[in-house]
């Protein structure tokens, strides 16, 4: 048995977002911001990266705690919240909603309504920004900023000299102001809205702000961490798809085809992208490209969406409980039936054996979300099954994860054991290419839960005092059913077993056989088998055990076969034996009957606990 050494325990999505995050580092092209002053100040080398799943788990590398000006990436939620204040119709009378293939701060209109194009460029923003309702535009900013502290899970603020820097440099805007003013897109002084406009543009966050307001809208509007609602989830859905054609201005469409996730970028050098349903991203690093969108920020998106699996039209069908089951080898045993003493045992040792049975299909997400519960309780667990009987399909993004968790619990001296995993070959061909010359040691697999649980707890009692080699030979004074008799009953009884040896892989019972004798096991293994199912046993027995005992309750034939595992030897006590001991030693016939019964209530308590474990 290894050693059961427990260090901490950090996500292979860690490890994943470190490699991303070290390889696109390495990617200086660019150039941060300089046409609003106080946006050249930031430090070319600032990069951070956080992913937020839709469930509330955060993984985050680098300088995700940077603060910097949230700029365009505002555009999408303050248009859902004029959606809220006005409705689709009202909106959609002053905004658009197509692409244009234009800059972010071209000066255009549809010639044929009026209205900005889309809430994503500039004339959308800021015709957007006059649709927030409030008596007065410090009330108006106010519930912008409220609104997206409600998306970050906190308190934001605002940049007041970056405010004061967009305000003094900022006239292309407001031309785009009195323009949108001379068609009636905005009404009264633009200038209040066009203020409001570079305040949104200016409130402080940072990297991780960006993934949690971007797995907000993953969540259909609901903060996963704080539980309050951001956004109306029937209007997530419109700002997703301005987000997906119009987000990325005019790279807007190489975006969706090489990365397929809605998304939003800011000329300080942030990108937002959400997957609906499964996680939400952010990254930050200042240099710009010809677009205006951050360099790195696009290949980190590129790198998540291919490893991972999260192009929109590539999307697994996700289910929200992966995990169907899960409990402990002390919760739920295998089929080896154990002595009393045995059985104590291994409800304390059993307890770092740990089941989880899955279910659906498995992709980035929900494998993530069967990563996480492991990872968190990596202390108790020392053997970990993974049951695939029920996952329909699994992902190599899925096969790379669970090729990481198998790695990490390996070097930290645990044990994964897959079972029921034949139908998914990807798994087998992925782990094998990347466990190379460690396949062997480290992929361990089991037909069934139940010959994996036996394994563990063969391994667990390996080095206590309940390890019983296949040459131990039980002498008849503990045989189960004979444990209660007196030496001098033991010496009436022993003349009548008749000893019997059978090799390994011989049936010594079949189903359908006349039941004639009841068998105490004394020296290797036996197990039951339903006919016809010889890979589904329903029990396995060892020295001291007896089997073939329930026809001399009720006399009917014989209901499973029964195969000797090693070299078998047993006493056999007949039928026509048994009853002749009651006639002449009644006392001894009612103890092996009391014993049989205490032995078929211990199966049935044991049964009927663990039939607890999955209700």
């Amino acid at each position: 048995m290894k050693n059961n050494r427990t260090p901490e325990m950090v996500s292979p999505i860690e490890d994943f977002l470190q490699e991303v995050h070290q390889k696109c580092a390495a990617d200086t092209a660019g150039s941060v911001a300089t046409y609003i002053p106080e946006l050249a100040k930031a430090d070319p080398d600032w990069f951070g990266i956080c992913l937020v799943t839709a469930n509330g788990s955060v993984y985050e590398i680098g300088d995700t705690r940077q603060e910097f000006t949230i700029q365009s990436i505002s555009k999408p939620f303050v248009y859902g919240l004029a959606l809220e204040d006005n409705g689709r119709d009202a909106t959609l009378d002053r905004v658009g909603v197509e692409p244009t293939g234009d800059a972010f701060n071209s000066i255009s209109l549809d010639p044929g309504t009026g209205r900005p194009r889309n809430p994503m460029i500039n004339a959308g923003a800021i015709a957007t920004a006059g649709l927030i309702a409030g008596k007065t535009p410090a009330s108006r900013f106010k519930r912008i900023l409220e609104t997206f502290s409600l998306y970050a899970g906190r308190e934001l603020t605002l940049d007041e000299k970056v405010y004061q820097s967009e305000s003094e440099t900022g006239h292309r805007n407001r031309a785009i102001g009195h323009m949108l003013r001379n068609f009636d897109k905005l009404t009264g002084d633009p200038a209040p809205t066009t203020e409001i406009y570079f305040k949104q543009c200016s409130i402080s966050v940072n990297c991780r702000d960006l993934g949690m307001m971007a797995a907000t809208l993953a969540n259909r509007g609901v903060n996963p961490l704080t539980g309050k609602q951001a956004l109306r989830g029937e209007y997530v859905e419109s700002v997703l798809s301005v987000m997906g054609t119009c987000g990325m201005y005019d790279y807007a469409g190489e975006w969706l085809y090489h990365v397929g996730i809605p998304a939003k970028s800011g000329v300080a050098g942030g990108v937002l992208a959400v997957l609906p349903g499964q996680i939400g991203i952010g990254v930050f690093s200042p240099k710009l490209d010809a677009h205006g969108n951050s360099v790195r920020g696009i290949r980190v998106c590129k790198e998540l969406s291919r490893h991972l699996d999260l192009h929109l039209f590539n999307r697994p069908v996700v289910g929200k409980s992966t995990i169907r089951a899960k409990f402990t080898g002390a919760e739920f045993n295998s089929s080896h039936v154990r002595t009393a003493e045995e059985g104590v045992a291994l409800r304390e040792l059993a307890k770092v054996i740990h089941v989880f049975q899955l279910q659906g299909h498995l992709a980035f997400a929900t494998t993530e979300s069967v990563l996480r519960e492991v990872l968190e309780a990596a202390e108790k667990i020392h053997f970990l099954i993974l049951d695939l009987k029920r996952v329909l399909s699994l992902n190599e993004s899925a096969g790379h994860l669970l090729h990481s968790l198998v790695s990490k619990l390996h070097a930290a001296d645990k044990t994964v054991i897959f079972t029921h995993c034949d139908h998914l070959p990807l798994l087998r061909r992925m782990m094998k290419k990347k466990l190379a010359g460690h396949f062997e040691e480290q992929f361990t697999t089991y037909f069934n839960n139940d010959l994996a649980l036996e394994w563990c707890e063969e391994s667990l009692l390996e080095n206590t005092q309940y390890a019983h080699s296949l040459t131990y030979k039980a002498k008849p004074a503990e045989y189960e059913l004979l444990k209660d008799l007196s030496a001098a009953e033991l010496k009436i009884v022993q003349p009548l077993l008749k000893p019997r040896s059978y090799k390994r892989g011989q049936f010594i019972i079949n189903a359908g056989d006349a039941a004639r004798e009841m068998f105490f096991l004394a020296r290797g293994h036996v197990s039951v088998l339903l006919p016809g199912e010889e890979r589904h046993r329903l029990a396995t027995f060892s020295p001291g055990m007896s089997f073939g005992e329930m026809a001399f309750l009720d006399g009917a034939p014989r209901s499973a076969n029964i195969v000797a595992d090693s070299e078998v030897e047993c006493d056999l006590l007949t039928m026509e034996d048994f009853q002749a001991l009651g006639e002449t030693h009644p006392t001894i016939k009612i103890k092996i009957l009391a014993n049989l019964s205490l032995n078929l209530t211990g199966k049935l308590r044991k049964a009927n606990r663990e039939m607890s474990v999955f209700e």
